[in-house]
């Protein structure tokens, strides 16, 4: 298996099957992309779902019933390859086992309404992988490796913190990280990594850069 940590939330996943992308969203360059043999969306905000990248390729793409509605609505020769999938399904995308997670996208505000989100709980190479989206719900399992969002507008960095002690998973990789200024990041990076647990490590993988 091969991480590659993109712009903000993108990941994208080789494994000897195939190619899997999630969250391809504005702060991502298109190339993440390049190659993909599929595409999950946790949610429908432009930092997570780009239409500009979902009409640049031809993967088939696997979301939610509300995400579909606004793909279709601004790519509708995405149609055809969109698969709406709900809470707690199990599918297969880009030859892996993924199971969606959770229904709601954390509370930004009071008065913002909330928007649906699901995360996605991944199976490759005999490891658990999950990416939450932008909700603190945990996957119904446990898990190798968390894709942690280390900074939200909707979140508190104890908030962030405490999920990854929660999810307890021996790897944690930092996503959502276009919030913090590079010194912020830097807090956050010297916080999480005092208060994990000696058996979680946390690593913050540059644009591009692999695990």
């Amino acid at each position: 298996m091969r991480i590659t940590k993109f712009g903000h939330a993108c990941v994208r996943i080789e494994h000897a099957g195939g190619t899997l992308v999630l969250d391809p969203g504005m702060f991502t360059d298109a190339e993440a992309l390049d190659g993909a043999d599929a595409v999950l969306i946790t949610h429908e905000h432009a930092d997570h779902c780009l239409p500009a990248h979902l009409a640049g390729s031809d993967a088939p793409i696997f979301t939610i019933a509300e995400v579909a509605a606004k793909i279709r609505a601004d790519v509708p020769e995405a149609a055809e390859r969109i698969t709406v999938v709900a809470p707690g399904e199990t599918f297969t995308a880009a030859g892996l086992p993924v199971t969606a997670v959770g229904e709601l996208h954390a509370v930004i505000h009071p008065e913002i309404p909330r928007v649906h989100n699901s995360g996605y709980r991944i199976e490759v190479d005999g490891q658990q992988v999950f990416h939450p989206g932008d909700a603190l719900t945990g996957p119904d399992r446990a898990v190798d490796v968390l894709f942690v969002p280390v900074s939200a507008p909707w979140a508190r960095s104890a908030d962030l913190i405490d999920f990854a002690r929660e999810v307890g998973a021996p790897r944690n990789v930092a996503i959502h990280d276009r919030v913090y200024s590079q010194a912020g990041s830097a807090i956050f990076d010297s916080q999480i990594n005092l208060l994990l647990p000696e058996q979680q490590t946390y690593t913050r993988l540059a644009d591009g850069a692999d695990l």
